[in-house]
């Protein structure tokens, strides 16, 4: 199969030759002297990865950074360096052996001898040990996939040899059977690398940055001395005054740059095709190492600091870089939504002894008699013994709740172009203001179905054009996709619906009990089971979907892995926003809702009662909904999960490593190198679960923040955990991810960009329909006699005739209050019984509704436009940062000037010093004759041109 892919990609020739191609001849071009990439068989691609160089390592620096080599000198450092130890091990492939037979290499060797470059690399040996086969040992039989494995390897490793990168093997190590090549990128590879990528590298020239003046410099200078508690204790957080000047790195200009070497061992290669050598098993992992411990990041002391982003963009890339920058623009900007949030709440304490309607509902002087809240075994009940819900609605259901939307809503977009900025900042500190993303390389997934489908069309019709893949390559896949999402948030409703019927049915069996306290918690009882169920179910599902959005996107086959990724990113958003927000939804909008009246009710499967609101409203069951989910969502899944699966799997990894080793007691006491103790660490998955759960997070925080003004708190609390939680994953659980380069945090933004224009919305209609705020209002200004709340809540509660039950729903103990009911009273706007219109809307709801929909409309227009006013206000890009870009490229102009000088005057030199000679030589010699004249004038000219 191997080989038919081979012949087939140098017929048709893939986007991959032909960039590979390219760069052969460009690097030739430049530079003779280094080897360029080899073509698309030779399966390299760049990537970018760290060594320890970047973070500009400081010995004395003994409180920013705690190496893991106790003694440099000892063991070769403990791996991190060759066995010379001088060349720094840049990267790690690892793969299980056995013991093969020689013959059978030899003979696929023979058999695959197609090309004298071929035969080149199959004789590649890696120095170290377990590089060479025992002559004794290969008599011994041994499977033919792990032999098919060994040539594998080896054709690759001298893949890796020809493009420049020096290997070395060591099998003998503490973990019996599993074998690993250290990999090297030499000077001279690091050069051509950070040329073909067109690397920014500071130069030898400094300029000053702008500095505040006046009044603006003692409030900077005041507000430093304040947070200077809470600053890391590294010398690279400390405010600069002066900057270098960065420009592509060049070979020609090497006199530019300044510590290259030093500060910026800054990219490597990894290979274009090891993914589907890790999937077929030929390596088991792949991995840069792990070098240095962040003392004043990955710790929980020190939750209080800023993070040092720009040791953690230099260690793991800017792309994870951005990551924890973003979190901790995120957490710092919910310390004011948790302060306003608080006061809200403390507003509510302070104000519920003086709410009217509350206190109406809990004076049992008003004598108001329910309607049962089930057929049959529910009987009449006194509104007063939903008091202390009535009081408990009121922290979250007051006047004060409008303005904290309204301000969450103004701080949503606050925060996006708080972003925007500090972004911009980062991309100038880091030298990427220049930065383009180059087009992506294809994935291995989508070459293969590319030549797939070649072989199958050069079969068929004998075309031998280049191939790519249609849509109608991918309608069945497109086909399954849309199937399976809707399939998926059809589960989702389905298992809220299930829900709904528990609550249902649990409620009207818990009536069914003799005792009053029993009967007086049923509400409290079902809300709390059945919130523990939706939350126990979403993070199930959860798991489940992001596991079916990987499946669904790798059948799309896309291109590059961008594409990939914002299509696993929308897929497994899209799933998991309706599994976490479904079961709230259904509380705010639609419970209480389609209820009917009494008489009348609206029934499930002709048997389950449609469920009500509580007197007070759904408000405050939406907000224990809200809490419930929110906060076991962030302590179970974000929390317990993060901590303990990645150290479960350590865990089972080691001891099945453990199982594998020899009895050998020298073995046993052998000490592990820094490569074997990164092997033990779960790989790196990406940030896509990362992000995922900021971003349903700040869903919570936003969406229904009208019904929970304490949810910016818990998540703020969360947040700050969850820094140093990630961080220490980071370091401690994963395996070191490869850098990579991005200029922002891509699809994410624009994620929650939506969710912040949505959260308008929903707030909206949560004021104005789930909670009391629109029906007050009216009430107060058109209903009420003296101007105050008084005899609300009676307006709001409708009359209904216990005659009027239908056959079989009446209660089986009307007189279990002591009298005899005839009136009973239910939430709604309807006419009485004694009216012509007997239980149908009254005029009274029609008003209600207007106003409710009227304040929809100007509440979302006015937040909107106020949000839209701060983007307008506020600019992109910070103006010292403007400034400080634009002075950087006159003082680059600047520099090339004074070079070209440089060298027009070394030319006129030359000139001055050849026009010399030849004035000697014709004072010298008067007679020359014509054609050696012309020689002489040639000769000038040539020089000249020099």
């Amino acid at each position: 199969m191997r080989e038919q892919q081979r012949v087939g990609t140098e017929k048709e020739g893939g986007a991959e030759k032909d960039l590979g191609e390219a760069l052969n001849k460009t690097a030739m071009r430049v530079n003779e002297k280094y080897s360029s990439l080899p073509a698309e068989e030779k399966g390299i691609h760049i990537i970018n990865i760290r060594a320890i160089e970047d973070i500009g390592y400081i010995q004395r620096e003994s409180t920013l950074l705690n190496s893991l080599c106790q003694d440099p000198d000892a063991n070769c450092k403990h791996g991190l360096y060759f066995r010379d130890g001088k060349r720094k091990v840049d990267y790690i492939l690892v793969y299980h052996y056995k013991k093969s037979s020689v013959s059978k290499t030899l003979t696929r060797r023979i058999h695959h001898n197609d090309s004298s470059a071929r035969s080149i690399k199959q004789d590649h040996q890696l120095p170290g040990k377990g590089g060479h086969l025992d002559v004794g040992e290969s008599e011994l039989h041994m499977d033919y996939h792990e032999d098919d494995k060994r040539f594998r390897r080896e054709e690759y490793e001298g893949n890796l040899m020809e493009a420049g990168l020096e290997l070395e093997r060591d099998e003998d190590t503490k973990i019996h059977g599993v074998g690993f090549v250290k990999i090297h990128a030499p000077w001279n590879v690091l050069c051509r690398e950070a040329e073909f990528l067109k690397l920014k590298m500071p130069t030898k020239k400094v300029y000053q940055i702008n500095q505040a003046h006046g009044l603006l410099k003692k409030i900077n200078s005041v507000i430093q001395k304040i947070t200077e508690p809470i600053q890391p204790k590294v010398a690279e957080h400390k405010p600069e005054t002066v900057k270098r000047l960065s420009y592509p790195f060049s070979r020609e200009k090497q006199h530019l740059p300044s510590k290259f070497k030093i500060v910026h061992r800054y990219y490597f290669f990894v290979f274009q095709g090891i993914t589907s050598l890790l999937a077929n098993g030929v390596y088991s992992a792949a991995y840069p190492l792990h070098d240095l411990l962040c003392e004043e990041w990955a710790s929980y002391g020190v939750f209080y600091k800023y993070q040092p982003i720009d040791l953690v963009r230099k260690y793991f890339g800017e792309k994870i870089g951005l990551y924890f920058a973003w979190l901790g623009v995120y957490t710092q900007m919910l310390i004011p939504a948790s302060i306003v949030g608080v006061i809200v709440f403390l507003y509510g304490c302070a104000t519920v002894d003086e709410n009217i309607p509350s206190m109406e509902m809990c004076d049992e002087r008003n004598n108001i008699t329910m309607c049962p809240l089930c057929d049959n075994t529910c009987s009449y009940w006194k509104m007063s013994s939903s008091c202390a819900t009535a009081r408990a609605s009121h922290l979250f259901d007051n006047p004060a709740t409008v303005f904290f939307s309204v301000f969450m809503a103004l701080w949503a977009a606050t925060f996006m172009e708080h972003w925007k900025r500090k972004q911009m900042r980062l991309n100038y500190r880091w030298d990427l203001t220049g930065f383009e993303e180059e087009e992506a390389h294809p994935r291995a997934e989508y070459e293969a179905k590319v030549l797939e489908k070649s072989l199958r069309k050069e079969y068929i019709h004998k075309k031998t054009d280049k191939e790519k893949l249609t849509w109608k390559d991918r309608f069945p896949a497109y086909f399954t996709n849309f199937v399976g999402i809707i399939f998926m948030i059809g589960l989702t409703f389905a298992i809220v619906f299930g829900v709904i019927i528990y609550r249902i049915s649990t409620a009207a069996a818990l009536a069914l009990s003799s005792t009053p306290s029993g009967r007086s918690s049923v509400r409290v009882t079902v809300t709390a089971t059945a919130v523990i169920i939706n939350l126990v179910v979403i993070i199930i599902l959860d798991e489940v979907y992001g596991c079916i959005a990987r499946w669904l996107t790798q059948i799309e086959v896309p291109k590059t892995d961008k594409s990939f990724e914002e299509r696993l990113i929308f897929k497994a958003f899209l799933l998991k926003f309706v599994n976490a927000y479904t079961p709230i939804f259904y509380v705010a909008f639609f419970k209480g809702r389609f209820v009917g009246r009494p008489g009348d009710y609206v029934y499930i499967f002709h048997s389950f009662r449609m469920e009500e609101c509580a007197p007070g409203g759904c408000l405050m069951e939406l907000c224990i909904q809200l809490s419930i989910i929110m906060l076991g969502k962030q302590l179970i899944q974000n929390n317990l999960f993060e901590i303990g699966i990645p150290k479960m799997k350590k865990l089972i990894r080691y001891i099945k490593l453990k199982r594998r080793r020899s009895l050998d007691h020298e073995e046993h006491m052998k000490k592990k190198q820094r490569y074997e103790v990164d092997y033990n660490l779960e790989p790196f998955a990406g940030l896509t679960p990362e992000y995922m759960e900021m971003i349903i997070q700040f869903g919570f925080v936003t969406l229904f923040v009208a019904s929970f003004p304490l949810a910016p708190l818990f998540a703020l609390l969360n947040n700050i955990i969850e820094i140093r939680l990630d961080a220490k994953k980071f370091v401690t659980e994963l395996r070191r991810p490869v850098a990579v380069r991005a200029k922002d945090i891509g699809i994410w933004y624009n994620i929650l960009r939506g969710v912040g224009k949505l959260a308008v919305i929903i707030n909206a209609f949560v004021i104005s329909f789930t909670s009391d705020f629109i029906p007050r209002l009216v009430y107060l200004y058109m209903y009420s006699e003296n101007g105050t709340m008084h005899g609300f809540v009676n307006h709001t509660l409708s009359s209904f005739n216990v005659s009027d039950f239908q056959g079989g729903t009446a209660p089986n103990d009307p007189m279990e209050l002591g009298y005899v009911v005839q009136i009973c009273r239910y939430k709604d706007y309807r006419e009485p019984p004694w009216s012509e219109n007997k239980y149908e809307i009254s005029k009274d709801f029609w008003a209600v509704l207007a106003a409710r929909l009227a304040f929809v409309i100007v509440f979302q227009n006015l937040v909107m436009f106020m949000s839209d006013f701060v983007d307008w206000i506020i600019p992109d890009i910070p103006k010292d940062i403007s400034q400080q870009i634009h002075k950087e490229k006159v003082l680059m102009v600047e520099v090339f000037m004074k070079e070209e000088q440089g060298k027009l005057q070394m030319l006129e030199t030359w000139k001055d010093k050849d026009m010399k000679k030849g004035e000697n030589c014709n004072n010298h010699s008067p007679k020359l004759s014509r054609s050696q004249s012309g020689s002489m004038s040639s000769c000038h000219s040539y020089h000249i041109d020099v």
